[in-house]
């Protein structure tokens, strides 16, 4: 299957019975990320987590009354 990177537009192949080539096929809301720009978003990341200048906004956890 031939997949193509959402940021920097290369082209690659992976195996068509990958389980990563079958997420891509049924759910299309996913995106493919090259090794490479994976890496540089995972390192700018955690930079700036180290700044501590970054905040993960998550939705609070609802209690169950039950």
């Amino acid at each position: 299957m031939r997949v193509k990177c959402v940021l920097c537009d290369t082209i690659q192949s992976i195996e068509d019975q990958s389980s990563l080539a079958k997420r891509l096929r049924n759910r299309p809301i996913h995106t493919f990320m090259c090794e490479k720009c994976e890496e540089r978003i995972t390192d700018k990341t955690n930079k700036r987590i180290s700044t501590g200048n970054f905040l993960l906004y998550r939705t609070p956890a609802k209690e169950n009354e039950w």
